[in-house]
């Protein structure tokens, strides 16, 4: 089997520089490019990795964003009590 190889239509920035927002723009648009049909096996399961990825990075920054709220949430429910 042949490696899989970029095609001019998929970008080959490292997901894991990509910020939320890059991130789930691009797998937008590998979501609709893989909607439409990609012209070979091959790329359609270039594309599913690469969605893969950045699924996992979306959720990656969704995590790290929800302990950051529950830790700024301990620290106000900590200094409530404080005060009271």
């Amino acid at each position: 089997m042949e490696p899989m190889t970029a095609s001019p239509s998929e970008p080959t920035v490292d997901v894991a520089t990509l910020s939320f927002e890059q991130a789930r723009d691009e797998l937008v648009r590998v979501v609709a490019e893989l909607e439409q049909g990609a012209p070979t096996l091959e790329h359609s399961l270039a594309l599913w990795e690469r969605g893969e990825s950045l699924a996992a990075r979306c959720e990656e920054w969704l995590l790290g964003a929800k302990r950051r709220l529950d830790a700024a949430r301990g620290e106000v429910s900590t200094d409530a009590r404080a005060e009271a």
